[in-house]
């Protein structure tokens, strides 16, 4: 009988061993929802195009974003507050929580994935943390508002100082012991985006018309504008709202850029940062986002007309369809291979999935005025 006893013993342990718990699995198709106005975020599928939890208590996150470890396992949170929270996706809860600073809008991730950096508004300047345990290890002052962090092969960060006019380029190979180059850039730099090889750092102008232009491999060269007087001779008109940049504006050879204040979307030719079109759009362009593929690009609009969105054709150069999807559309983001888009509709409390093809709407997600959408896909690619 003891035998008997032993044998069903070890193959009960056998199954259980081959047998893994509910909760494993993977994190490729995982993301995080915003919810500006709760402090909290939802944890979601974009597989099965649902939510899984919500994870609280993340303060302010009226202007929040997130970056992902390069395992798509930890969000780092940033928030208005200045908080910078460490999100576990699997367990649906806070790692770790820190109040950094008084004010900050964004942050990046190094290549290797061991370092996270915060940008902040107040006091101003960046600093570097242990994205393992959010041990603060370094911080570059600066004396005013950073806008437009950005994350570079060789652990290097690329940011822009609104009132100094100014691009920096700091190398944390020490995290301890930054070195930091400065090069003068334009009037009010407001945002900024590098390239997906990460080699070219822009950086949108707000006090006149030009973006800033630096080439990240050779930066002894300083500092390019381009687009220089794009609004020359022409009425200025009120901006409602700072358009946004980042990589996902690169399709192809071509960078898409929203004008600032004008219903247009410039088109520049990164092969010689010329402007080769543009393209005349509803309203004023907020985020000018190419689909993975790089055969679409998709806009929404600032206030009053953040209801609508348009599909630009990047073959034909002109816009093929508009759509009005729902209440205030803040942030769009799609899914890996582009085959779906998601829309954070605030004021309808939902996000919306739609078809990319066929523009069709798949699914509805219940989320409290949701603003940001972030999906792990972001940690295999530069400066997102």
């Amino acid at each position: 009988m003891r035998r008997v006893w032993l044998a069903l013993c070890f193959a009960l342990l056998t199954a259980c061993a081959q047998t893994p718990p509910a909760e494993v699995r993977g994190t490729c198709d995982l993301g995080l929802i915003v919810e500006r106005a709760s402090g909290r975020v939802v944890v979601v599928d974009t597989t099965a195009k649902r939510a899984l939890g919500a994870v609280e208590g993340l303060g302010d996150l009226s202007h929040a974003s997130v970056v992902f470890g390069r395992d798509g396992r930890y969000a780092y949170v940033f928030g208005r507050d200045g908080g910078l929270t460490k999100v576990d996706l699997l367990t649906q809860r806070i790692v770790k929580r820190v109040i950094q600073a008084g004010n900050s809008i964004g942050g990046a991730i190094s290549q290797d994935g061991r370092l996270v950096v915060a940008q902040n508004y107040e006091p101003g300047g960046i600093k570097v943390f242990d994205a393992e345990t959010l041990e603060l290890l370094s911080e570059v002052p600066a004396g005013a508002k950073v806008v437009g962090l950005a994350d570079l092969p060789g652990q290097k960060f690329a940011y822009a100082l609104f009132e100094k006019g100014e691009i920096w380029l700091t190398d944390l190979t020490d995290p301890r012991h930054p070195h930091t180059q400065k090069f003068p850039a334009g009037q009010q730099p407001y945002d900024g985006l590098v390239t997906p090889d990460g080699r070219y750092y822009l950086a949108g102008l707000f006090g006149e018309d030009g973006v800033a232009l630096l080439d990240t491999w050779r930066p002894e060269l300083g500092v390019r504008k381009i687009l220089e007087n794009y609004g020359k001779g022409e009425e200025k008109l009120p901006v409602f709202k700072m358009p946004h940049l980042r990589g996902w504006a690169v399709a192809g050879e071509h960078v898409y850029l929203p004008a600032i204040g004008r219903h247009e979307v410039l088109v520049v030719d990164r092969r010689d940062w010329r402007e080769v079109a543009r393209i005349p759009v509803k309203s004023q362009p907020v985020f000018v986002m190419a689909r993975p593929d790089g055969r679409q690009v998709w806009v929404n609009f600032a206030h009053p007309d953040n209801g609508w969105v348009q599909v630009i054709d990047t073959l034909s150069g002109k816009v093929v369809e508009t759509l009005q999807p729902g209440k205030a559309i803040l942030h769009m983001e799609f899914t890996p291979r582009g085959g779906e888009v998601w829309l954070s509709a605030r004021d309808d409390h939902r996000v919306i999935v739609l078809d990319t093809q066929r523009y069709a709407r798949l699914a509805e997600l219940p989320a409290k005025s949701p603003s940001g959408i972030f999906f792990t896909s972001r940690a295999a690619r530069t400066g997102f």
